[in-house]
């Protein structure tokens, strides 16, 4: 009773009678009379929904399916009904779904991709409730398209394949019906249940696997471009959060025992640069203004970041320029910067030192898995940062912090200015350092000075040739550690005076990973070499389908960083079994994708296969590559190099459609070759009068085609149309064989243009 008092009360509005005049006066609807397709269409809406819901990790399937799936069956029970007050509450809740998108969106400009994502869902629920024709069916396949794509740009892992694959799979038989419903071709009931409403399994599945294949093969040999041109990036919510002292590294793993501000470590001496004691598990030591390389243990891996990025690269967290015997710290923490941004941008300006080195913008975008410290991974010389709190802190190493511990599910992106690695350059950079720069970065203790510095001098005069410039010598270092030292995972506890570089060359030959980067830092320093040890994570793991790199804890760790004057720092790798130099601009990664498909092929091939294949496929790389880039020379070189590139496009689709249309004329003869001669005449005339704008249409007869040229053609041209289509239907049909020189020469009148010509 309730319901029918307020269905009547919404009918008395004037507002809703007015309505219902309107829609009274329209036209009768085509109703859309199919099950299957509606069941189908909303199934690929709740596809669409759960993959949104899954990449942004939010919560709206829970409400969004169960009221699609109550409109799609009110819509269906009601689909020959006019529901006046159904589309009244439709406009309505529409309007309340806009006002709750400009509310959301102030809160979210700088990413709105989640908000309407949110907004098409919410209009999809509305509509659900009155979807009476195919068009309105329509409408639902297109929204089911776009959160497809939404979720495709915002999720991280493999569950959006298979997502994809779902969608796939019902998006084929729902594009087969809608092509039906098109046509208005009904059921046939004397047929199996799916060849009565028009879909064939096995053709489904053929074309399924096609798609498949194609869609793959393509992503696989896609160029990996630069993209990011436009300035707003992926950045997480809004973040009210300042600094209360940015002098603090808020490491869960590494914290003071009895003051832990909610962290884990419970190794003794943590708090201290010197001492024994336990790495956390799942934190690495070596993110904190001091660090103690006296710890011993091993974390246990799991990921705590993704990375988008134009570039594998070393993501830097922060460097130390303290040695302090076993360990180190950042000796000037208390002239960290707090950098404060606009309240209506996300976007921080960070300064980069000016060097003569050759730079390139690269862009990363984080997305933090796992909780980390309150410091912010980047590539080296970060220009830009799009961050969601409101200050962040750059300390005077070059590192990022935030004023809290970076939390899971957080997202920022950073532009970076990243030198080239010359090597001639840098070889011939200047040995005259800043007084500033003698003073912190070769700071080590007297007492292993004169040993550390004859050792360095030692492994160097045992290269072949002299070594002299900064960039070799350290090259070379890093070389003959990795060579002459091991990794020692069992190595004991140092003792209280003992210092880590002394034990590390003399005692032990060998040590912990990170133990190779404080060497060969405190090497170059004893030299005279400016260096500093820096702290951060190898690229990780690359996901081919994501295009992500995937980050795990144990991908932490240390590197040395030598500074050359006028070129800046550039770090180098001592440890065993990584790349000398750490991975960064110099590869390039155009095609990274389809050289991860090459290597994983490759294992399965024999080796001289393997080499003749690779060898080629890297020569048909460097020549695309080297095309591909000249193009992009010519797009940055402004309105000259864009009209050269409009020229080449005239000029390549002109020259491309020549040689189309003369590979078709030459597929088209030699077809015309393997007929008998009879068929070969017939199908030269058919191709001719359609030239000529009689082309005949493919359901027609020829005795069809020969009345519609009687209609159509001067009588002299019909008689010979008909002449040649009566011998090829009694040569193809009855079996005689006609004159071919006769039919040869009615061809040739036929062709001629003038009608006198037909006369004779």
């Amino acid at each position: 009773m309730a319901s029918s008092s307020v269905g009547n009360w919404l009918r008395s509005l004037p507002v809703v009678q007015r309505f219902q005049h309107r829609l009274a006066h329209q036209p009768q609807l085509q109703i859309e009379d199919s099950l299957l397709l509606r069941v189908l269409t909303l199934a690929m809406v709740v596809v669409g929904i759960i993959a949104t819901d899954i990449a942004a990790e939010t919560q709206t399937s829970t409400w969004a399916i169960p009221l699609s799936v109550l409109g799609g069956y009110w819509s269906w029970s009601h689909r020959r009904k006019r529901n006046i007050v159904t589309k009244f509450c439709i406009a309505v809740g529409m309007l309340f779904a806009l006002a709750a998108f400009f509310m959301g969106l102030r809160d979210n400009l700088n990413d709105t991709r989640i908000i309407l994502a949110e907004l098409l869902i919410q209009l999809q629920v509305l509509h659900s409730f009155h979807m009476p024709r195919r068009q309105d069916l329509g409408y639902s396949m297109i929204i089911g398209l776009i959160l497809i794509g939404v979720a495709s740009t915002l999720s991280q892992t493999m569950t959006f394949g298979l997502l994809l694959f779902a969608f796939l799979v019902i998006a084929l038989p729902v594009l087969v019906l809608d092509y039906r419903s098109r046509l208005e071709l009904t059921e046939t009931p004397d047929r199996s249940p799916f060849k009565r409403v028009g879909l064939d399994l096995r053709r489904l599945g053929v074309f399924l696997g096609v798609i498949l294949v194609l869609g793959l093969g393509l992503f696989v040999m896609m160029p990996r471009l630069p993209g990011y041109q436009l300035r707003t990036f992926p950045v997480s919510g809004q973040i009210n959060q300042d600094f209360q002292n940015n002098q603090q590294i808020i490491n869960p793993g590494y914290v003071r025992q009895g003051n832990n501000p909610g962290g884990t470590g419970t190794g003794a001496g943590q708090e201290q640069a010197t001492g024994p004691g336990e790495m956390d598990e799942d934190f690495y030591y070596g993110f904190g203004s001091r660090i103690n390389q006296n710890l011993r243990g091993m974390m246990k891996p799991k990921v705590v970041m993704r990375v988008r990025s134009q570039a594998r690269s070393f993501w830097r967290v922060m460097a130390f320029d303290r040695y302090l015997g076993q360990g180190w710290e950042i000796s000037r923490n208390d002239k960290t910067d707090t950098i404060k941004r606009s309240f209506w941008s996300y976007q921080f300006y960070i300064p980069v030192p000016v060097t003569l080195s050759e730079k390139r913008e690269v862009v990363q975008t984080y997305t933090v898995v796992s909780d980390l410290p309150n410091v912010i991974p980047a590539m080296s010389y970060p220009r830009e940062l799009y961050f969601p709190t409101p200050e962040v802190a750059l300390d005077i190493e070059g590192g990022l912090r935030s004023p809290i511990g970076l939390p899971e599910g957080l997202t920022y992106t950073v532009v970076s200015q990243v030198p080239y690695r010359d090597r001639s350059r840098l070889r011939g950079a200047p040995t005259t350092y800043p007084e500033v720069v003698q003073k912190m970065y070769l700071q080590m203790p007297d007492k292993i000075r004169d040993r550390v510095r004859a050792q360095a001098e030692a492994l160097l005069a045992t290269s072949e040739t002299p070594i002299t410039s900064p960039y070799e010598k350290a090259l070379f270092l890093a070389q003959a550690l990795k060579q002459r030292y091991t990794i020692q995972p069992e190595l004991p506890y140092l003792n209280p005076n003992e210092d880590l570089v002394e034990a590390f060359l003399f005692k032990y030959k060998g040590g912990y990973p990170d133990h190779f980067s404080t060497t060969l830092t405190v090497m170059l320093r004893s030299l005279g070499i400016p260096a500093r040890l820096v702290v951060g994570f190898a690229p990780g793991e690359f996901n081919p389908f994501t295009g992500l790199y995937e980050v795990s804890n144990t991908d932490a760790y240390a590197m040395t960083e030598v500074y050359f004057p006028k070129h800046g720092w550039f770090a180098f790798d001592p440890i065993p079994g990584n790349d000398l130099i750490p991975p960064s601009i110099e590869e390039d990664q155009t095609f990274g994708v389809l050289e991860q498909f090459w290597k994983w092929v490759a294992g399965w091939l024999p080796s001289p296969v393997s080499n003749f294949f690779g060898a080629v496929f890297g020569r048909v790389v460097t020549w695309f590559v080297a095309i591909l880039t000249w193009f992009v020379q010519l797009f940055q070189q402004g309105w000259m190099g864009l009209f050269t590139l409009l020229l080449l496009g005239l000029g390549s689709g002109f020259v491309g459609w020549v040689l189309w249309q003369g590979w078709q004329r030459w597929q088209r003869h030699r077809w015309l070759a393997s007929l008998p001669p009879v068929a070969a005449l017939y199908q030269q005339m058919i191709d001719w009068l359609e030239a000529q704008g009689n082309g005949k249409r493919q359901a027609q007869t020829p005795f069809e085609y020969v009345r519609q040229a009687w209609e159509t053609q001067p009588p002299q041209r019909a008689t010979l149309v008909e002449q040649i289509s009566r011998a090829y239907v009694e040569w193809r049909y009855g079996g005689r064989s006609p004159n071919v020189t006769e039919l040869q020469q009615a061809l040739k009148q036929l062709k001629q243009r003038s009608p006198r010509s037909l006369v004779k």
